[in-house]
């Protein structure tokens, strides 16, 4: 592996213009079909193998023609204090508006409150709802602003009037908190490198792989109903791990130049040991990313495969493009340490004598570990208490999706929400559709009925429809309003109930029953989610576990990186808990409404952060091990790792944290969500686990850290991630050209 790397970095610094031309042509390329590609209609939210994907696909069938998955609005009306709904004036303001509202082009029906029931039992509010031939998502800009200008006549008749539903959906906006992420990291590379030039090269690398990856997944998002959050996960990331791969190789580059190499020989040795570690840090993000797909909920699959798509993007770019960009830079990009007179001196390979005595000057990473070695038990206790500290809020986690609920209350959705809560109920908002399969029932209608009295005597139903049959007469859906909002606790158990009561209805009539609404497919989610997190924990950590037995040769390492993963990640549960559903610092990181935590959020975290958090593992450890099996000492190993390595990870979790942070200012709050608990994820990874616990946990193993049965180390691979081969070939002198790499 490093010696194939090593051959490549010197081929793409010595053929910098091709390399350079083949990745702009790449991005051009992109952005063209990006811009030709027709706009993203809506993306598919089906949930295989739940009842209320079930039900819905039967409502498809058994209901032809009305559009299931059509787009649907909700305009609320309030009527002026003093004034009523029923009012002669408010009425007919209220039936102009809604036949202004049926002579859009793509409009299915629209309801008069007045003749459907749609009044609140005070008259002072009152609504009307619009089914749309087609998705929100792909309504016409012309019916979307007809919808926006009939509430405005309304509005300017005195009502009050909100518009909910999914017609006015909008793409999430991200704000220009991730510009100022960005900045962070632009500042952050300057301090570390000393160098703008230097400091440049991660971030031009890094936006044009998240260039090259957002743009083809715009190009291909109507042809494989790609939701607009999938482009933003693969930014978030792609932009996170571009720059960190790109820092590592230029800060080893900048390394190996400080011990006196030639510019090309450098940037072979540093593609050829800190880019193997980008290699298997890569390699574990891309498997946590694709083993999404194991929950079997396409939206999360293809927002997975999307986002390791642009992982593997940034490491391409960051083995080849970082390589060429250096031979362009010449001797702008410095030796590490090197400043003005004292250039000369170090690339003649002379230390740095700081010290009185003549010794190299410690750097604070070198004092840490020092320190830690000296007292590995009192900071592996204090850092693991830590983290459990923080976890224990993760113990009330509560599940949910977002709703209209969630969003901030200056969107005119959130205000229809509160409107109709305020008229009807908090259950009005989700109310639940029970589909009556009777075509294996001798009696139908019967069963229609039988299951309409259920119902209503079911403890937190507010009002139930009469059985609405098809053509057929042999399938009905029946309405029903809880007393609850929908992400609540008690609608989930009155879904329970019914499904539970339709046991009883289908043995004694033979009629199936189902629930289905965008509330009990919002339970069933959850619950889906719930029941894959352990068996795709085991698949991912076990995948990844392997891999990092192969990268380090050990058993211990991998299983001490995995436990600390572990505790890094419910670290970061419990601090999304405190935030998003206790509401602690809400305001500040401008969570207008509190509620569950998004049901995919654990096992999302637990994909992208484990795929993370190995990252610094590598990137470290590889460091100790490099050192320990060139003769130093265990805990000598730690302390060169740290001082060879702790700069630069202290650097890449800096900038990861502001990227990611820069998401929070997102006006979707799933965005903001995964944001807040993917930066807060990588704090307690980098700097508590990695800095802390694992130099704590190899000083207290000292050799065993490194033990692998000998049977098994012969049957693993050498990928040889520290660059013995390197180093052996270098002492012979040799030096592969890119004939070499065509054979190798």
């Amino acid at each position: 592996m490093a010696t194939f790397l090593y051959k490549l970095g010197r081929l793409a610094f010595r053929r910098r213009h091709f390399v350079a031309l083949i990745w702009v042509a790449l991005l051009t390329l992109a952005g063209v079909g990006a811009a030709s590609a027709p706009p993203a209609g809506n993306s598919s939210f089906s949930i295989p193998g739940t009842e209320a994907q079930k039900a819905f696909d039967l409502l498809e069938q058994r209901f032809p023609g009305q559009s299931a998955d059509g787009g649907t609005a909700r305009v609320v009306f309030k009527a002026p204090s003093g004034e009523k709904m029923t009012d002669a004036g408010n009425k007919a303001t209220v039936e102009k508006t809604v036949d202004e509202l049926a002579d859009g082009s793509e409009v299915a029906s629209v309801t008069n409150p007045y003749t459907g029931d749609a009044v609140s039992k005070d008259g002072t509010i009152a609504y009307a709802s619009v089914k749309y031939d087609v998705s929100g998502m792909e309504l016409e800009e012309s019916t979307k602003d007809a919808l926006e200008d009939a509430a405005q006549q309304a509005r300017d008749a005195g009502l009050t009037v909100e518009i909910g539903g999914d017609a006015l959906q909008a793409v999430p906006e991200t704000g220009a908190t991730e510009v100022i992420g960005i900045a962070v990291a632009a500042v952050v590379l300057v301090i570390t490198f000393g160098s703008l030039v230097a400091a440049g090269l991660p971030l031009l690398t890094a936006l044009i792989g998240v260039g090259i990856g957002v743009s083809s997944i715009t190009a291909l998002a109507s042809a494989l109903e790609l939701g607009s959050t999938t482009s933003i996960l693969a930014m978030m990331i792609g932009l996170a791990v571009g720059i960190d791969y790109a820092l590592f190789i230029v800060s080893r580059y900048r390394a190996e130049l400080a011990e006196g190499r030639e510019r090309e020989e450098a940037a072979g040795r540093a593609a050829g040991t800190a880019g193997s570690a980008v290699v298997f840090a890569g390699l574990t993000v891309v498997i946590a990313l694709v083993g999404l797909a194991v929950v079997n909920i396409p939206m999360l699959t293809k927002m997975g495969v999307a986002a390791a798509g642009t992982v593997a993007i940034a490491v391409l770019i960051a083995l080849t493009m970082i390589p060429a960009l250096l031979g362009y830079a010449g001797r702008r990009v410095k030796p590490a340490g090197a400043k003005g007179k004292r250039l000369g001196r170090l690339r003649k390979g002379e230390p740095k004598t700081d010290e009185p005595d003549g010794r190299p000057k410690a750097n604070l990473g070198t004092r840490w570990a020092s320190f830690v070695v000296r007292r590995p038990l009192a900071v592996l206790l204090l850092g693991v208490i830590g983290l459990g500290a923080a976890a224990v809020p993760a113990t009330s986690l509560e599940l949910g999706l977002p709703d209209d609920g969630s969003q901030p209350t200056s969107t005119t959705q959130r205000r229809a929400y509160d409107l109709l809560s305020e008229g009807f109920g908090p259950g009005f908002n989700g109310p639940l559709v029970v589909v009556v399969d009777a075509k294996g029932s001798d009696a139908p209608k019967d069963a229609f009925t039988d299951v309409e009295k259920r119902i209503k005597d079911l403890d937190g139903v507010v009002a139930v429809t009469p059985p609405s049959p098809n053509k057929g007469g042999d399938t009905a859906t029946i309405t029903v309003i809880p007393d609850s909002k929908p992400s609540s606790v008690q609608t989930e158990d009155l879904v329970h109930a019914i499904r539970d009561a339709g046991g009883d209805i289908e043995a004694k009539t033979g009629a199936e029953t189902l629930v289905t609404g965008s509330t009990a497919m919002n339970i069933d989610v959850s619950q889906k989610l719930n029941d894959a997190l352990v068996p795709y924990l085991v698949l991912v950590v076990g995948l990844a576990f392997l891999l990092l037995i192969v990268v380090f040769r050990s058993i211990l390492v991998p299983l001490k990186a995995a436990l600390g993963f572990l505790l890094s990640v419910m670290a970061a549960l419990g601090a999304v808990v405190a935030v998003f559903q206790w509401g602690w610092l809400a305001g500040l990181m401008g969570v207008e409404e509190t509620g569950p935590v998004m049901s995919m959020m654990p096992i999302f975290m637990v994909g992208v952060v484990f795929g993370l958090a190995m990252d610094y593992e590598v990137f470290l450890v590889t460091r100790m091990r490099e050192a320990y099996v060139h003769g130093e000492k265990p805990n000598q190993a730690v302390v060169t790792g740290f001082k060879h390595g702790a700069r630069v990870v202290t650097a890449a979790a800096v900038i990861m944290m502001a990227v990611f942070a820069g998401f929070i200012g997102s006006s979707e709050s799933m965005v903001k969500m995964i944001g807040f608990g993917l930066a807060i994820a990588v704090f307690f990874d980098a700097f508590v686990v990695r800095m802390a616990i694992v130099p704590a946990v190899l000083a207290l193993l000292g050799k065993k850290a490194w033990w692998l049965p000998k049977w098994l180390d012969r049957a693993l691979p050498n990928v040889d991630v520290e660059g013995e081969g390197l180093r052996t070939a270098g002492e012979r002198g040799a030096g592969p050209d890119e004939r070499e790499l065509v054979r190798t």
